[in-house]
């Protein structure tokens, strides 16, 4: 789908390379610049799984030399990703204002967690600090437990990358219109607050409160997950009426007068308790082929390589394992592409001579 289209990415953290990789993913020749001699944060690979289907390069943007293959390589690109804390790129003289003398129609993605100003916009953070500021994390986890989502799932990933992918995408498009680039503040700080607005809608019926346990989403017995007798858990999420009584059936508990009262919040507390100890009386095996391929809305809680050997993955292939390592698959799928597997992870530096061998053709 991106076929064409060049992105330039800056080495950085998390959410900045997950973007690079899913817009490589999506077809773009997506150029990571690696930094020579760079130590790995504790925890991330040399080779990392977030460089699939990149290309890299690694240079010392610090180097005079280095410093004018990097602005060549500007001159080629329709997009740019940095993540570093505001003005490090102006300090190297590749700030935004810079690298539109060199290619006016370039879109300049910036990563930040907390946005490019503001009074945090210098201060260090990481998804869990940018999230609990912004309201995504207040409803995560059950009512009387500490809110913990999962790591890097809604801000890095959700509130950062996907709306830095967007964002460029969309300058992308009005570049080409307009003929004029364009910065794009991605701050996982604001994105993640926009991922709330699902939950404001639900607000506006009256199905969201800010007392957490007591919402459609996180006090139900019917939306919360269980642990069965195996130390496996259920997932039970049957919101509508038509969802919850196919359930209750299930269970046996369709003439059961408190179960019937799906809405009754006072008897919330009461219901989980009774389906806790239901729960537990059989495996996690056992409650899947219960309720295997019907509506009461009942999934099993997987880990992913649980997931990898599933069924569904069967059917679907958005697990795989290549050399030991776990991935998922690209989304979204485009009718007429041919089936994905996983391509040979980047190795750092792995492309400098063929890109400085393209630059100077160029140039040439």
């Amino acid at each position: 789908m991106l076929h064409g289209i060049r992105i330039l990415e800056v080495e950085g953290l998390g959410p900045g390379p997950f973007a690079g990789m899913l817009l490589a993913d999506l077809g773009a020749d997506v150029i990571v610049v690696h930094r020579k001699g760079a130590n790995m944060v504790p925890g991330m690979p040399s080779t990392s799984l977030l460089d699939r289907g990149k290309r890299s390069i690694e240079l010392n943007l610090k180097d005079e030399d280095d410093l004018a293959v990097f602005r060549a390589l500007v001159a080629t690109a329709d997009g740019l990703i940095e993540g570093m804390r505001p003005g490090v790129m102006e300090n190297l003289g590749l700030g935004p204002e810079a690298c539109h003398d060199i290619r006016p129609v370039l879109v300049y993605g910036r990563m930040t967690g907390w946005g490019q100003d503001g009074p945090l916009s210098h201060t260090s953070g990481h998804d869990l600090n940018y999230i609990s500021m912004s309201g995504a994390a207040w409803y995560a986890s059950e009512a009387g437990t500490a809110p913990f989502p999962p790591p890097s799932v809604v801000g890095d990933v959700g509130g950062g990358a996907m709306y830095l992918a967007v964002g460029i995408l969309s300058g992308i498009l009005n570049a080409r219109a307009t003929g004029k680039g364009t910065v794009v503040d991605a701050a996982i700080y604001d994105g993640s607050a926009h991922m709330m607005n699902l939950i404001m809608a639900l607000r506006q019926g009256g199905g969201m409160v800010s007392e957490r346990g007591q919402s459609l989403l996180d006090g139900p017995h019917w939306s919360r997950t269980y642990r069965t007798s195996d130390d496996g858990f259920m997932s039970v999420q049957c919101l509508e009426a038509k969802f919850y009584a196919v359930f209750l059936d299930k269970l046996g508990l369709t003439d059961d007068p408190e179960f019937c009262r799906q809405f009754d919040r006072d008897l919330w507390p009461a219901l989980t308790d009774r389906l806790q100890s239901i729960f537990a009386t059989r495996s996690r095996a056992q409650w899947s082929e219960l309720f295997l391929g019907s509506d009461a809305c009942v999934s099993p809680v997987l880990s992913p390589d649980e997931a990898l050997t599933h069924e569904m993955n069967a059917a679907r292939s958005t697990w795989h394992e290549a050399d030991g390592v776990l991935q998922a698959a690209p989304a979204p799928r485009f009718s007429g592409q041919k089936d994905w597997s996983p391509p040979p992870l980047t190795e750092r530096g792995a492309h400098t001579d063929q890109i400085l061998a393209e630059l100077n053709g160029i140039d040439g």
